[in-house]
């Protein structure tokens, strides 16, 4: 006992306590160190997709800008039937057919999760064949551009060049229709370094192929510039999707014979077919609204004015939607390929962060337009009434945009459930039931002009983010779960040819897949 206390008297003298043993990571519940790794892991696999997508969507903005700044050299003229002929062919072509290609999101995306590489390549062919065939009318509608615009009170000097510019943009159809559904086939597996990769050495072909053709050919070098640019990104990407495939399979007859690429059936077709109308109408139905505000706009006593504020306060929010964008093409990435290795709960996780990320964006994006509000006119006009008014109507569209980020993640969120039509009917519901009528109302009859159409069209993105909300709240992640392992052809395609998914070191969420497991 003597031995023992004069022990513990050398160790601890009297009237000094012991030293509390450091705090552990034991000492905090086991459930919240679940809950924060699932977080932190989940972060770090959609900071993989995000942040080379939203870099990839600047460049295409930037390219926009890089053609309005030569057609402005060019003249008044060129600049506003150039501006008329790119807007015409966002509303009837590229909407329709980015559209289109949306449908590629849930069925690759749950294929790739469920090690389906026969199913990736054919759904890849498919939709590369839709998009061609929906080019054929559009075309069509292209050509009589001119006579459509006349038909409208549009003045005929300005419809001419209108026509000759969407003439020569005509071959950008048929590019689009393969550049489309190879960044979805890309996407949707995680894989976006090559995208951004080709995108930004297209980005520097386009400003040197503007100065040569602009110079040489006018407004029509100018249109030519755009398809020549997105053909140097479909070379690049058709040759890195060759070359891996060909890495893999080692002889090139076997790639095409064995790989399901020509295995389409037509319960593939109808499935696509399926999705890709609801995919289309979200997506036309959101581009299209903000067309007729834009139109509305044109309409108010001080139009001229008006619609230079509109047009401004537009550049900001789509500098805001390319990293929308990426954060819903993110979301439905994740959640596809979670729901395809029939990881409901994971699924669940991915939405509910993708969701958290969606209102966080929000606020900073909102928070960047209200600090940008004193000198973002200037870059675009010296006019003092039109600086003025884009300094107030940004205040406005920033509470917009804390609606606009959360509603088009839930969007994501859906699409990656297959089930695209929920965000046709928020999107129908929100702009066009309630929107658009709330806005002519408070701008023509409340006499609050273009902040009556802003108004408007805050109370109709926050009705269509309620809704779609509420979706996604309620899904059953079991069921669906299950709905997308047949959707994937686990039981009757699965273990062929599974070896061939895309990856890429560094950049693709295969081991955030399995450290999740």
């Amino acid at each position: 006992m003597q031995t023992t206390t004069s022990r513990m008297e050398k160790q601890s003298p009297r009237g000094v306590l012991p030293p509390h043993p450091p705090s552990s990571p034991t000492h905090i519940p086991k459930c919240l160190l679940g809950i924060k790794q699932a977080i932190l892991s989940e972060l770090r696999a959609q900071r993989g997709i995000a942040l080379p997508l939203a870099a990839m969507n600047l460049t295409w903005f930037a390219k926009t800008a890089i053609t309005t700044a030569f057609l402005g050299r060019l003249g008044e003229l060129q600049l506003a039937g150039g501006t008329l002929g790119f807007t015409f062919a966002n509303v009837t072509g590229f909407s329709v057919l980015t559209g289109l290609s949306c449908a590629m999101e849930p069925i690759c995306g749950q294929a790739h999760g469920a090690r389906n590489s026969k199913l990736l390549h054919k759904t890849l062919i498919m939709a590369t064949i839709l998009l061609l065939v929906a080019s054929l009318p559009i075309s069509f509608l292209w050509l009589n551009l001119d006579t459509i615009l006349v038909r409208f009170g549009q003045q005929r000097d300005i419809a001419a060049i209108a026509k000759k510019y969407i003439t020569y943009l005509l071959p950008d159809l048929v590019i689009t229709s393969f550049l489309c559904p190879l960044k979805a086939y890309l996407s949707s597996q995680g894989v976006t370094l090559p995208i951004l990769f080709s995108s930004a050495m297209a980005l520097a072909f386009h400003f040197p192929l503007n100065v040569l053709l602009s110079k040489e050919k006018g407004i029509e070098g100018v249109s030519m510039a755009i398809w020549l640019t997105d053909l140097t990104v479909v070379i690049m990407l058709v040759s890195y999707v060759l070359v891996t495939q060909r890495r893999k399979k080692g002889d090139s007859t076997k790639l095409w014979q064995e790989g399901g690429w020509w295995e389409q059936r037509m319960q593939d077709w109808l499935r696509l077919l399926r999705l890709s109308a609801p995919c289309c109408l979200t997506t036309c139905l959101e581009w299209w609204c903000y067309e007729i505000l834009v139109l509305l706009t044109g309409r108010l006593p001080d139009a001229k004015q008006m619609v230079a504020v509109i047009a401004v306060v537009l550049n900001f929010d789509y500098l805001l939607y390319s990293v929308m964008l990426s954060l819903a093409t993110c979301a439905s990435t994740r959640v596809s390929n979670e729901l395809g290795a029939g990881r409901a709960r994971d699924a669940r996780e991915s939405a509910n962060v993708s969701l958290g990320l969606g209102v966080l964006t929000g606020f900073l994006g909102a928070s960047a337009m209200v600090s940008a509000r004193g000198w973002w006119g200037y870059l675009f006009s010296h006019d003092e009434g039109v600086v003025d008014g884009v300094s107030k109507m940004m205040l406005l569209m920033a509470l917009i945009e804390v609606v606009n980020f959360p509603l088009t993640v839930c969007g994501g969120i859906v699409r990656g459930t297959a089930r695209p039509w929920l965000g046709m009917y928020a999107s129908l519901g929100g702009f066009y039931l309630v929107a658009l009528p709330l806005a002519a109302v408070l701008a023509f009859k409340v006499r609050l002009g273009l902040g009556g159409l802003l108004l408007g069209f805050l109370v109709g993105s926050a009705a269509s983010a309620i809704l779609l909300v509420v979706f996604v709240a309620f899904v059953d992640w079991d069921g669906e779960a299950e709905k997308a392992q047949r959707l994937a052809g686990v039981n009757t395609e699965a273990g062929e040819g599974n070896d061939d998914i895309e990856t890429v070191e560094g950049n693709t969420v295969s081991d955030s897949l399995t450290n999740k497991e």
